[in-house]
């Protein structure tokens, strides 16, 4: 259900920020914090389906190496495609 309401822009640059700390929206945040207020079980926090980055544990050798080269080989083809036909 939707609704409007009003904040102090303060209390609204807490909550924004509170929200982006924890990763999860604002709708999130302000659902969960009005049922702890009357005292109704809040979903699960971080249930939004976002990402979080880094994708590749900091731990894990990346089983793909894509270097410079390889970049540059794959322009200088694409442009080859592009412009062979004209």
């Amino acid at each position: 259900m939707r609704t409007t309401i009003d904040m102090p822009s303060p209390l609204m640059r807490a909550a924004k920020a509170r929200a982006a700390q924890e990763g999860e929206s604002l709708k999130d945040l302000v659902n969960r914090a009005v049922a702890h207020e009357i005292g109704l079980p809040a979903t699960a926090k971080g249930k939004t389906g976002r990402v979080t980055l880094p994708l590749i544990a900091p731990d894990t050798t990346p089983t793909v190496l894509v270097t410079d080269d390889d970049i540059a080989d794959a322009f200088d083809a694409e442009d080859v495609e592009r412009f062979a036909s004209r």
